[in-house]
């Protein structure tokens, strides 16, 4: 049985990497693994999907990107106030 993947790596603080990462860790871990890593000076959250089909991985993206794109609006909102 053939599978497929994908990375999606976000680049920034560490701070806000690790952020990012505690809000996607109780969103089925078992779909993906994550890892924060340093880069010439720049910290990347890095997460790795691997499902049985273009569909399933493509449900584990949009489901991982809604669930970063509201985490970060939510740290940009605090750190506006």
């Amino acid at each position: 049985m053939s599978k497929v993947s994908t990375t999606l790596v976000w680049s920034g603080s560490k701070s806000r990497a690790e952020a990012l990462l505690a809000g996607i860790s109780a969103d089925d871990p078992h779909t993906f693994n994550a890892e924060i890593i340093e880069v010439n000076n720049i910290w990347e959250l890095r997460i790795l999907v691997v499902g049985k089909s273009l569909g399933n991985v493509r449900s584990t993206v949009d489901d991982l990107l809604a669930c970063l794109g509201a985490i970060e609006s939510t740290l940009n909102a605090i750190n506006e106030e």
